[in-house]
C-alpha cells in the first residue's frame, strides 16, 4: 500500500500565507456569528479567519459537537461522513471556498488540506478523551488547556483565548450544564487560575498552563 509522503517544508509553511499568495485576489466570504454556513457536496471551506464550530444532531434534536474549525483548517461535506453535519460561525468569520476539482488537480493544495485534517484529527480526539475525567472540574482545565494550543495568543497577563465564548458553549463543549460552566469558570478565577480581560476574552495564567500541560 502506497503512502502520500508530506515535505517537512509542506508541514512547517504557514498555511493561510501560502493560500493568499497562491489565491491572490479570490473572493472571501463573511458570516456573521452565529450564522450557519451552507454546504454544498463539492465544495470545501477553509476558514482564514475566526472560528467555525462544527456538530450533528438527531431526530429528537439532541445536539453533539464534533470539534472547531480554527484558521487554515478546512471543512465541508467532501471531508466527512456525518449526516446531518453542520457548520456555524462561532465567532464572525472570513472564509475562502474551493472546489472539490480543484482541490484534486493541485498537489500542493491536496497535502496541505490532508496537513491541517491532521490537525483537526489531533483536536477532536483531545475533546473525546475529555469525558475520561469524572470530575467535570477536570474536564474544563483540559479543556482550557486545548483552547490555549488551538487559540491562544500570548499576552502580558497569559494565555488569551481569542474567542469570546459564552458559558453555554463552553459547558457544550465538556458535555456540562451553563449553571455548572458558571460556578466552575468562578471557581477558577478565584483560584487565579483565569481572569477575565476587558473585552470579556478569557485569560489562562502561565502557571495554570504549565499546571495543566
Amino acid at each position: 500500500m502506497s503512502q502520500t509522503q508530506i515535505s517537512p517544508a509542506l508541514s512547517s509553511f504557514h498555511w493561510s500565507q501560502s493560500l493568499e499568495e497562491v489565491y491572490q485576489g479570490r473572493q472571501t466570504y463573511e458570516f456573521k456569528r452565529g450564522f450557519n454556513i451552507v454546504l454544498h457536496s463539492h465544495d470545501i471551506w477553509i476558514v482564514c479567519r475566526g472560528i467555525i464550530q462544527l456538530h450533528t444532531s438527531d431526530g429528537d434534536g439532541n445536539e453533539a459537537i464534533l470539534g472547531l474549525a480554527c484558521p487554515e483548517m478546512p471543512f465541508g461535506l467532501p471531508l466527512t461522513q456525518i449526516d446531518p453535519y453542520t457548520a456555524t460561525a462561532l465567532t464572525d468569520v472570513v472564509l475562502m471556498r474551493i472546489s472539490q476539482q480543484e482541490l484534486e488537480q493541485s498537489p500542493i493544495l491536496a497535502q496541505g488540506i490532508q496537513v491541517q485534517l491532521n490537525r483537526r484529527l489531533q483536536q477532536t480526539e483531545a475533546l473525546l478523551a475529555l469525558n475520561l475525567h469524572r470530575r467535570v472540574s477536570d474536564r474544563f482545565q483540559e479543556l482550557l488547556l486545548l483552547l490555549t494550543r488551538e487559540i491562544g495568543e500570548k499576552t502580558p497577563d497569559g494565555v488569551r483565548i481569542e474567542v469570546r465564548l459564552t458559558h453555554q458553549q463552553i459547558a457544550e463543549l465538556v458535555g456540562a450544564t451553563r449553571v455548572t460552566a458558571t460556578r466552575i469558570l468562578g471557581e477558577l478565577r478565584k483560584k487565579g487560575w483565569l481572569s477575565v480581560d476587558k473585552t470579556r476574552h478569557i485569560v489562562i495564567h502561565e502557571s495554570s498552563v504549565v499546571d495543566l500541560q
